[in-house]
């Protein structure tokens, strides 16, 4: 099929152009071909830009799907298209006259404000970097930057739920308690930080750890998964926790979003 045949829609916006491709794809998916082409054009700034498109979308027999805040490029859509004679559709104009009609209230007029890298945004990324960089004690010096400090056996959920609480701004750093490493001194040293003890029942631990070694290949007696080792390393573990006075949370049976919902609970009372 020659290209000038080809079914094309046009995708324009003055962002990034994903929320009319969404809509394009949604639309296309709903009719029994599958020789439709989208052409997403994003980042437009000058009213030329919108006058090749459309000149383009015309020899190409297609229709433009478009999201364009500015009002003068809104205009030169609108205009064009109807001195061509091709279809196009303001995927968010429709929405926004009505929040203006029902609300009362102006646009700010302002592209990509979905897709705004705000300081939230860059407060989790620093928060999932900082959570790989202190994950399992790599470096000691992280538990006293943290604002929560994650403390357990192996296996007690620790790492996931430092890149659960970092997907949400926090910076958190886990320090995995075994029988045969002292602690450093840095999980002692006051500073402003919430450290969170995690346990977790005897048996629940036995079947993580055995499942583990399954995966890894390795045989299932191994020490690090027989019951006298499990209950040594939680005695051990819990010394450590009562010397800290933290909070002990048993994540035997709670999914990960659940306990990460008690830690924010204590890290904000």
């Amino acid at each position: 099929m020659s290209e000038h045949r080809q079914k094309v829609i046009f995708v324009c916006s003055d962002a990034v152009g994903e929320t009319a491709e969404a809509v394009a794809k949604a639309t296309a998916r709903q009719f029994a071909t599958e020789q439709v082409k989208i052409k997403r054009y994003g980042n437009i700034r000058h009213e030329d830009e919108i006058k090749s498109i459309i000149m383009e979308a015309s020899l190409s027999d297609g229709f433009i799907a478009y999201t364009l805040v500015q009002p003068e490029l809104r205009d030169t859509m609108r205009e064009e298209s109807i001195r061509l004679g091709v279809r196009a559709v303001d995927v968010m104009g429709p929405m926004m006259q009505a929040f203006i009609d029902t609300f009362n209230d102006s646009p700010k007029y302002k592209p990509g404000l979905l897709h705004e890298m705000d300081e939230n945004y860059y407060r989790k990324i620093e928060a999932i970097e900082f959570a790989v960089k202190y994950d399992d004690g790599k470096d000691a010096r992280g538990l006293l930057q943290a604002q929560v400090v994650l403390v357990g056996v192996s296996r007690s959920s620790k790492t996931p739920l430092s890149i659960y609480l970092a997907h949400k701004g926090i910076k958190t750093a886990n320090y995995p308690l075994t029988i045969e490493v002292k602690p450093p001194q840095e999980l002692f040293t006051a500073s402003n930080r919430l450290v969170v003890g995690l346990t977790m029942q005897p048996e629940r631990l036995l079947k993580i750890r055995s499942e583990r070694l399954k995966a890894l290949g390795l045989p299932s007696q191994a020490n690090y998964a027989s019951m006298e080792r499990i209950e040594k390393e939680l005695k051990f573990a819990s010394e450590i926790m009562e010397r800290l006075k933290c909070p002990v949370i048993d994540v035997s049976e709670k999914a990960i979003e659940e306990t990460a919902g008690l830690i924010i609970e204590l890290l904000t009372h």
